[in-house]
């Protein structure tokens, strides 16, 4: 598969992602779940089994195929389901997400990277694979801390020689600190804007 195919089929994808999610959003609106943060929670809520694999689903996707930011369906999992089960929902969706995404890097190479992050980004941490000891400790620290573009180091670091045993545990123990603070900001935000209303 080469770069413009691969290209090709994510932009497809990623619009028929858009659509949907336009539809949904469309259709939640006209039943009024956006002014009623119980009707949303209740939607879910009736649904016990369902409604969380379908929100895993949503983050695994959105690890592999950037539809929506990371950061909003975090946020969206924890007004979902609370700030402890949409924390597990949101850690085994994007871990997953980032293991099949590490495994597509090493699988289809670069040209399938550059399919889906910008040579930018491409040539800003391309420098960190001089060093392998060196990759592992900063991408160790990319995933621990909040903001890094973690989805696109996940892909690159399958470009590397890195284990997916060494990448699995990065992410295991990682990525749980950036969710706790996407999550607790979320809540203490909520919480103080509401103080104000």
């Amino acid at each position: 598969m080469n770069a413009i195919t691969s290209k090709r089929i994510i932009n497809l994808i990623s619009l028929i992602g858009m659509a949907f999610s336009i539809a949904l959003t469309v259709y939640f609106f006209s039943i009024g779940l956006f002014d009623d943060l119980n009707a949303l929670q209740n939607l879910v809520g009736e649904k016990l089994l369902l409604g969380p694999i379908i929100f895993i689903l949503i983050q695994i996707l959105q690890v592999v195929i950037p539809i929506i930011p990371g950061g909003i369906s975090t946020a969206a999992g924890v007004l979902l389901f609370g700030p402890v089960a949409g924390f597990f929902y949101n850690y085994i969706g994007i871990v997953i997400g980032s293991i099949l995404v590490f495994l597509l890097g090493r699988q289809y190479g670069k040209p399938f990277v550059l399919s889906l992050i910008s040579e930018k980004t491409y040539e800003k941490y391309i420098v960190w694979f001089d060093n392998q000891g060196r990759f592992n400790k900063l991408f160790a620290l990319a995933i621990f801390f909040p903001f890094a573009p973690d989805d696109a180091l996940c892909l690159m670091a399958g470009l590397t020689n890195m284990s997916l045993k060494t990448f699995s545990w990065i992410i295991l123990l990682g990525k749980p600190a950036s969710i706790l603070v996407y999550s607790s900001a979320l809540v203490y935000g909520t919480n103080l804007i509401s103080q104000f209303l």
